[in-house]
C-alpha cells in the first residue's frame, strides 16, 4: 500500500539585522491593531452544544467576519501610513486571522476565555511571495521596501545535508534569527500496521505480524520525577527572592525540556528503525480532559508523560494515522460489547467471556479503528489468540548519539526482558513465549 507524506522540518539560522528589528516592531504592532479591529467587528451568536451530560447547553459563539467587504476595508485602514512592502500588510492580515480561528477553536472546545488575544512575542511571519530562493546558493532574499532586501544564507549550516532537495516555505523573522521550514512530499510503501494504546509507563501496541509490543516509558518518568523534585528545592531558594534563584529555575526548566526530547526522539527513531515500512496509530488523546477529569494523584502522573510529544516525533519519520480514544479501553476486541463497569487491570466481557489485559484489549481495538475492521469472534479466535504470548518489549538507550539497538532484538523479533505472566484465561503462571 502507497501513502503520501509531507514532511516538514524547521531549523534555525542565525540573524540580526537593525533593518529586520524595526521592521518585527512595525509587524507586531500592525498585527495588534488587525486584532483590535477584527475583535471589534465579531459578532456573538447563540449555538448549543451538547456536553458528556447529554444535555443541550444555550451559550454565545463567535462569528469572526470574513467577507471581502470587511477585509478590503482593514486593508486599507493598515495600509495608512505603510512604510513597507504591500505584501506584509498582506501578511499581517492572514495571521491575524490564524490567529483568531485557533482562540475561536480553543473557546468553543472550553480551553480559552472570552478575552482578546494579545501579541507577547515578536515576530514576524513572511509570505512567499515577499522571498527570492536561490537553491544553488543556498540563499534566501528577503523583500522589506521596494528595492530594500535582505539576504539569508542558510548554506554552510549543520543541516544542509537533511534538507538536500527539500523545497523552503515562508519563513519566520526573528530579532537574533531567521525560522526556515523545509518542504518534502514523500511516497511511503506501508507493508504491515500497529495500533499503539499509550499508558502511564507503557506504550503498548498490536499488530498481527508481530504480536504485543510494549515500550517502556519508565526514563522518560524517571527523568521528569527528579527535575520536578529539583525545581520544588529551587522554588524554596527563588521564594526567599535571592539573585540565582529565578536563574536556577529557568535553567532546571530548560533542561528538563531538553532531555525529555531527546529520550522522545530517540524511542521515536527506534520504534521507526524496528517496524520499518509499518503504518503506527494512535489516539488523539486531549490530555487537558484527562487532567480535570481525574482525581490529583493521577493528574500528577498524567502530565508527566507527553504523549503527544511522541507521536509527533514519529510523524515526522513515518506514516500515522489518528483515531478517536471513545471506547477503546471498554469495548471488547472480541465481540464488540461496551462494558460500563472497567475496573482494574483485567478486561471481563460478560458476553463473550474474554478475559484478557485491559492494555493489550485496548491496542487490538484500536488497530481494529485503524483499519476499519470490525469486530469479529472468527478474526479474533485465528488471528490473536495464537499471540496472546507473543510479545516484544522495547527500551530505549540513553547514551550515545544514535538510539542502541540492544543485542538481544537484532535479527529476529525476541522478548527483550523475558517475565514470568500470569494466563488470564487458564490463571497459571507461564513464561513470555520468544517468537
Amino acid at each position: 500500500m502507497l501513502k503520501t507524506v509531507e514532511r516538514v522540518r524547521m531549523y534555525s539560522v542565525p540573524f540580526e539585522d537593525d533593518k529586520v528589528k524595526r521592521l518585527i516592531s512595525w509587524y507586531v504592532t500592525v498585527l495588534q491593531k488587525a486584532l483590535n479591529i477584527i475583535w471589534d467587528n465579531t459578532e456573538w451568536v447563540y449555538d448549543f452544544k451538547r456536553f458528556k451530560a447529554k444535555k443541550h447547553v444555550k451559550f454565545k459563539v463567535p462569528k469572526i467576519p470574513k467577507n471581502s467587504a470587511f477585509k478590503k476595508k482593514l486593508r486599507d485602514e493598515l495600509m495608512k501610513d505603510n512604510p513597507y512592502a504591500k505584501h506584509w500588510i498582506d501578511a499581517v492580515i492572514r495571521t491575524a486571522y490564524s490567529i483568531l480561528e485557533s482562540w475561536r477553536k480553543r473557546y468553543i472546545k472550553g480551553r480559552a476565555r472570552k478575552v482578546k488575544p494579545r501579541i507577547r512575542r515578536r515576530f514576524a511571519r513572511c509570505k512567499i511571495t515577499l522571498m527570492k530562493i536561490d537553491y544553488e546558493r543556498k540563499t534566501i532574499r528577503i523583500t522589506l521596501k521596494p528595492h530594500e532586501y535582505v539576504e539569508v544564507s542558510f548554506a554552510n549550516t549543520w543541516f544542509i545535508k537533511r534538507v538536500k532537495g527539500w523545497a523552503v516555505g515562508e519563513v519566520t523573522l526573528k530579532d537574533d534569527r531567521v525560522l526556515i521550514p523545509f518542504k518534502r512530499v514523500e511516497t511511503a510503501m506501508v507493508n504491515g500496521a500497529i495500533g499503539w494504546d499509550c499508558n502511564e509507563l507503557t506504550v503498548d501496541g498490536f499488530s498481527p505480524n508481530i504480536g504485543f509490543i510494549h515500550v517502556d516509558l519508565k526514563p522518560l518518568i524517571t527523568t521528569r520525577i527528579i527535575y520536578q523534585e529539583k525545581r520544588r528545592r529551587v522554588q524554596s531558594i527563588a521564594s526567599k527572592k535571592l539573585k540565582n534563584g529565578e536563574k536556577l529555575l529557568s535553567k532546571y526548566s530548560h533542561r528538563e525540556k531538553d532531555k525529555c526530547k531527546d529520550i522522545e526522539r530517540k524511542l521515536a527513531t527506534q520504534l521507526v528503525n524496528l517496524f520499518p515500512n509499518t503504518l503506527h496509530g494512535f489516539e488523539k488523546l486531549n490530555k487537558e480532559e484527562m487532567l480535570k477529569h481525574n482525581y490529583k494523584s493521577l493528574r500528577k502522573r498524567i502530565a508527566r508523560v507527553s504523549w503527544r510529544n511522541i507521536v509527533g516525533e514519529i510523524k515526522q519519520r513515518t506514516v500515522v494515522k489518528e483515531v478517536g480514544p471513545k471506547n477503546t479501553s471498554r469495548t471488547s476486541s472480541r465481540c464488540g460489547f461496551k462494558v460500563k463497569d472497567l475496573r482494574g487491570q483485567v478486561f471481563k466481557c460478560p458476553k463473550c467471556g474474554l478475559v484478557i489485559d485491559r492494555q493489550k484489549n485496548a491496542c487490538i481495538n484500536i488497530y481494529l479503528k485503524m483499519r476499519g475492521l470490525a469486530h469479529s469472534k472468527d478474526w479474533w479466535d485465528e488471528v490473536v489468540k495464537p499471540l496472546i504470548r507473543q510479545e516484544l518489549w522495547v527500551g530505549v538507550a540513553l547514551r550515545g548519539r544514535m538510539p542502541m539497538i540492544w543485542s538481544p532484538m537484532k535479527g529476529d523479533l525476541t522478548a527483550m526482558k523475558p517475565k514470568r505472566l500470569v494466563d488470564q484465561n487458564t490463571r497459571l503462571s507461564i513464561k513470555v513465549h520468544q517468537p
